[in-house]
């Protein structure tokens, strides 16, 4: 006992002699591996994958499993990414001027005939020089009844559900749009989109927001992360790439940011598409510009849209609106809506819930409404001087 006690204060005189050694000679053991370590971490860190067998004394995984244990280093861009961050840079640095005559370019992506002509026409009355329309017919000619749909068609080509053909199009309207240099907001709609707003409203709401309604979140389900491939890397990390509605409302700067993209556009048009490989279903609309914002710009939208669709049936297409359905109440019920919701397609389900803010302000999320049937045209008209009246005036002028 006194000898533990001596040895506790430091006093090893009390110890015996072979106790003694062995506390003097385990450090001088234990110091000399440690200096072996580190010289062979120097050595692999400054002479590196030239001796797989060397790393496989220390690691059964070889050299990879090795140099995991090093700080890593930023990965170098290519030269069509520093291209596409000194294009973007510039493009969001040039200043967005609204004046009295600045328009909203309103897309239509359409397979042919628009049924909603007649309520888009009451919506467009008498703001003739606030607005501009578009319309990309992917399958049949429309034939129009409304004055502000004649001779606004795009050339236009076909257009097949899940593939790049419709990121196409939505590239091809806004390359025609932007041509108009007085357009500074662009709306994709389609042939089941109403107005929700009147459009002094819609107007307001969109043209002096300072970001655009781009909807995009972090999916690690099979449907959001597990439609990545490593062919999409390096300049698309499997961390980085998003998923969304494709219905978006974007300010000029970012439609040419959209319509000049070529490097992460041609990712998508290679590498996402239907059975793209054996157990993967990519749809590049869902993901194109929900991962290319988030990359070159995520702080210049919201991860939300303002065209509202209905997915409580959980089917691979949104609820569509019958006549019997249309009520004042939907439509009010449909306007209150303040906060958006996404679902991760994982086991778990993860829900997430994000408040509608307008340049920092609690407002409303939705000006457009899809599906409606052709069928409810009657009694859409007959309620849209009812509840388009609802915050006629809106005040979001900055």
């Amino acid at each position: 006992m006194k000898a533990i006690r001596g040895w506790r204060l430091g006093r090893t005189s009390h110890m015996p002699g072979a106790r003694h050694r062995a506390r003097t000679e385990k450090p001088v053991w234990i110091i000399a591996v440690v200096s072996l370590i580190i010289m062979f971490v120097i050595g692999a860190y400054m002479f590196p994958h030239h001796s797989k067998a060397a790393c496989y004394m220390l690691s059964s995984k070889g050299c990879k499993g090795f140099t995991d244990w090093l700080p890593t280093s930023p990965r170098e861009f290519s030269y069509d990414e520093i291209t596409a961050r000194v294009v973007t840079r510039e493009v969001l640095s040039s200043p967005r001027v609204i004046k009295k005559t600045s328009k909203i370019a309103f897309m239509f992506l359409t397979p042919g005939t628009l049924p909603f002509e007649k309520l888009w026409d009451l919506f467009f009355r008498g703001h003739e020089g606030k607005l501009s329309v578009y319309i990309h017919a992917s399958k049949d000619t429309p034939v129009h009844t409304s004055r502000y749909f004649i001779n606004r068609d795009i050339p236009s080509d076909e257009v097949v559900w899940g593939t790049i053909s419709m990121i196409d199009a939505e590239r091809r309207l806004l390359a025609s749009a932007l041509r108009d240099p007085e357009n500074q907001q662009f709306v994709l709609l389609s042939d089941s989109c109403v107005p929700l707003r009147s459009f002094e409203y819609m107007y307001d709401y969109m043209m002096f927001s300072n970001v655009s309604y781009v909807d995009g979140f972090y999916d690690p389900g099979r449907h959001g992360t597990g439609r990545h491939t490593d062919h999409m890397l390096p300049e698309i990390p499997k961390e980085d790439f998003r998923k969304g509605s494709q219905w978006f409302s974007l300010k000029r700067q970012h439609a040419i940011i959209t319509a000049a993209d070529s490097l992460y556009y041609s990712k998508f048009r290679d590498y996402c598409g239907p059975a793209v490989e054996s157990n993967k279903y990519c749809i590049a609309d869902e993901h194109y510009l929900p991962t290319l914002f988030h990359i070159l710009d995520p702080g210049g939208i919201v991860n939300w849209t303002l065209t509202y669709v209905d997915w409580s049936e959980k089917k691979w297409h949104p609820k569509t609106y019958m006549p019997e359905d249309i009520t004042h109440e939907l439509l009010k019920n449909l306007m209150s809506i303040d906060t958006v919701s996404h679902v991760t397609s994982d086991r778990t389900g993860v829900v997430t819930w994000t408040q509608c803010l307008w340049n920092g302000i609690k407002r409303p999320c939705y000006l457009f409404g899809r599906k409606f049937h052709a069928d409810t045209l009657d009694k859409l008209i007959d309620l849209f001087s009812n509840y388009t009246s609802i915050l006629h005036k809106p005040h979001y002028k900055m």
